[in-house]
């Protein structure tokens, strides 16, 4: 294969073909698993063409064997089968086609299912898919509502009879797939993948009847419940009948036993909410009526009370008190005036009893020295020699006087 090649020295069809083949005919012989879909064995043929196909992915793989081989399995070998193939890839130079030589051929039974769908409910557990922390509450009433389920099946029929017998005005987005077979995971995956982008869809119905363990296969597929965990919009699993329990029932955001509680819960009961809203109503009326029962009994007695039943009658009283108050205030100022007016008078009785002018009125008189403009009282004689100027103050004024020469 490592030789080199050009464009003026290219290999032939042959050379290539024959260099591919020897490459894959050295590969070791393999067991594959996988579902088969397609059985092709014409009547008297002795070898018989299968296509097997990846359960969770659009991928397939032509089978040759024996057709003896099919022949003489128990039960026959059918469309849908899963299955566990043994054989050796295998490439036709002649036709440039690869293919897996098989030579043995086991059909999985429901108990290696059973099996291999509890080893990945524990991995999905593990991984913390289950948790009810990361699942959604619906909304109360979506504006529309996706459903994912076979045409013209039953589940189909009691999803969408349910939720309109609830709430006519209901408006679906149906997606119609197969549910069961090797297309089924694909087609499931892409109308989930369409309706989580859809802006309108608020919520996502999961819907199938019930059916043995290789009918819900798809339902368990890893790929499934991972995309169903990774939705933006909250998904509602309702497969099958209330003992079956696939795994996406444990990844969906909420989990129905069947089509026809999937439709139940998906929107409400007009006819209940409608019940509700009335109650509410009743009750919202009985409390407007008790507070208004109550603010009226607390303004009957509000007008029963003195200040209202005669509100002049309050201002009077305290327009008397006031009154009494600046009576009383008149007479104990006017009774401090006069015994101040009266310790005034006394006291001026004291003073001009003590004063000069007293003294002077009962005959007394004042005099003084007059030396060089200063006044001097004089109390001796002596201190009134010949030619002293005096200054004689009576009671209504003064005199003047010179002392003469000779005192007498």
């Amino acid at each position: 294969m490592n030789s080199p090649t050009s464009a003026e020295e290219p290999w032939p069809v042959r050379t290539v073909s024959r260099k591919i083949a020897e490459w894959i005919h050295r590969l070791g012989s393999i067991w594959v698993e996988g579902q088969i879909t397609q059985i092709s064995m014409r009547k008297g043929a002795s070898t018989a063409f299968l296509t097997l196909r990846d359960p969770s992915a659009d991928v397939s793989l032509t089978l040759t064997c024996a057709a003896s081989l099919l022949r003489g399995m128990d039960p026959p070998l059918t469309e849908g089968s899963r299955v566990v193939v043994h054989g050796k890839p295998t490439f036709y130079v002649g036709r440039g086609t690869l293919s897996l030589r098989v030579d043995d051929i086991r059909a999985v039974g429901v108990g290696e299912l059973l099996a291999r769908i509890e080893r990945l409910r524990q991995l999905l557990k593990a991984e913390g898919l289950f948790d009810a922390a990361r699942k959604r509450e619906p909304p109360f009433l979506p504006a529309r509502v996706g459903l994912i389920t076979g045409r013209a099946s039953a589940a189909e029929h009691d999803v969408l009879s349910n939720a309109r017998l609830r709430w006519p005005a209901v408006r679906f987005e149906v997606r119609n797939v197969a549910v069961q077979g090797s297309s089924a995971v694909p087609q499931i995956l892409e109308a989930l993948q369409e309706l989580d982008r859809a802006p309108e869809v608020d919520v996502i119905v999961l819907a199938r009847g019930g059916g043995s363990v290789e009918d819900l296969l798809p339902f368990s597929d890893e790929a499934l419940c991972r995309a169903v965990s990774t939705a933006r919009t909250p998904v509602v699993s309702a497969i099958g009948h209330e003992p079956d329990s696939p795994l996406v029932d444990h990844v969906a955001d909420v989990r129905c036993s069947t089509p026809t509680g999937a439709g139940k819960r998906v929107v409400p009961d007009v006819a209940e909410e409608g019940q509700r809203i009335g109650q509410l109503r009743e009750r919202a009326r009985r409390a407007l009526h008790g507070w208004v029962d109550r603010e009226r009994r607390l303004l009957d007695a509000l007008r029963t009370r003195p200040s209202l039943a005669d509100p002049l009658g309050p201002l009077q009283q305290r327009e008397e008190q006031v009154e009494q108050l600046r009576e009383r205030s008149r007479r104990a100022v006017t009774a401090v005036l006069d015994g101040q007016q009266r310790e005034l008078a006394a006291t001026r009785s004291r003073l001009t009893t003590l004063g000069p002018a007293a003294t002077l009125a009962r005959g007394y008189a004042i005099v003084q020295r007059i030396e060089d403009g200063a006044d001097g009282v004089l109390r001796s004689v002596d201190d009134a020699p010949s030619g002293t100027r005096l200054r004689v103050r009576v009671t209504d004024g003064a005199v003047h006087a010179i002392v003469p020469d000779e005192q007498g």
